[in-house]
């Protein structure tokens, strides 16, 4: 199914594709390349739409929630806005805090208009070309994201890319999910996580690590056992004070990397990446957005698990480093696993 879902600033029109497997139905659009709806069944069978997002391109477009959203050329944020890369500093957009960067810059790639390469019942795929100096980034990258519904009731998300230089990808997808329904944001932070790192990352206010990897035993970022997500999150703790909750990088430790549940539904999410860690982001900023289907979206009334490098992982050189050289395929997949 294709169907028209708003125009683009240039006028262009945007269009909503669905994908199926029989029991997991999602709704992609090329505006942003963004998940706009995936439908999920509860232990009854009963289905549920559980992503936050909006009803056409124009409000994608003009929102800074990022909601479903592909990121890129790269996901989180850059300090100081600017990296160095084979001995050139390269500034990016000041676009957090006037002088940090995020997800990339002032002209995202959820406000751009990606082609369909394919679409069939259970996958598509899109492609973006980025010119060299896009958003301060070297090199001329051509892009690829394919979401599928697999066999084993996955939503698969893969990330592909080649550029002309030495550049940076790390590229993620930025759904806020909710397993009772994103209609009932009540709901929200009563979702269970279970996440075996050992470590997150430590920030400093403006959300830029400090460098320090913290092991989150005895501290209220623990999630190696069971937890509701509301649990500890007003906890009286630095990390999650200055930053008003969860906005953390764990590491990806073992497989899945987290287990997202919401016990009266039945809904289990189990997130499965080659990536090295992944930002849990309980929508702090969130407050009374008007989204999809007449819902307005209170405070953390959605859960991402971003996977990714490292947030800033260009100034830190004993982390794992987001830098692809020119030529080389860039790979990187993420699987939502449902129960």
């Amino acid at each position: 199914m294709k169907k028209s879902f708003g125009v683009m600033p240039n006028g262009e029109p945007a269009y909503l594709y669905r994908i199926t497997n029989g029991t997991l139905t999602a709704e992609v659009t090329d505006c942003g390349a963004a998940l706009v709806r995936l439908f999920v069944p509860d232990r009854d069978g009963g289905l549920a739409d559980v992503v936050l997002g909006y009803d056409n391109a124009g409000q994608y477009v003009a929102a800074d929630t990022y909601f479903g959203a592909t990121v890129g050329r790269n996901a989180n944020r850059i300090g100081g806005a600017a990296f160095p890369l084979n001995g050139k500093a390269y500034p990016l957009d000041p676009n957090d805090n006037e002088r940090n960067n995020l997800h990339s810059g002032f002209f995202p790639y959820k406000n751009r208009l990606w082609q369909v390469v394919w679409h069939e019942e259970d996958s598509i795929c899109l492609r973006l070309d980025s010119p060299d100096g896009d958003q301060g980034f070297p090199g001329n990258a051509q892009i690829r994201v394919t979401y599928t519904l697999d066999s084993t009731n996955a939503l698969c998300i893969a990330y592909d890319a080649v550029c002309d230089k030495d550049t940076i990808f790390n590229m993620t997808n930025h759904s806020y999910f909710n397993l009772a329904g994103h209609h009932r944001p009540e709901e929200a932070m009563k979702q269970v996580l279970t996440a075996p790192a050992r470590f997150f990352v430590v920030t400093d206010p403006e959300a830029i690590p400090t460098g320090e990897l913290r092991e989150v035993a005895g501290t209220p970022m623990d999630f190696r056992l069971p937890k509701a997500l509301d649990q500890d999150i007003n906890e009286d703790y630095k990390a999650l004070r200055i930053l008003g909750g969860y906005d953390h990088c764990y590491e990806v430790f073992t497989a899945p990397c987290a287990i997202l549940s919401h016990p009266e539904s039945g809904r289990t999410m189990a997130v499965y990446t080659d990536c090295r860690g992944f930002q849990l982001y309980c929508g702090n900023f969130l407050e009374n957005e008007p989204g999809k289907d007449g819902m307005v979206y209170p405070h953390r009334s959605g859960v991402c698990l971003e996977t990714e490098f490292y947030p800033d992982s260009v100034h830190h050189p004993d982390w794992p480093q987001p830098v692809t050289k020119a030529g080389i395929p860039y790979h990187s997949e993420t699987r939502y696993q449902f129960h």
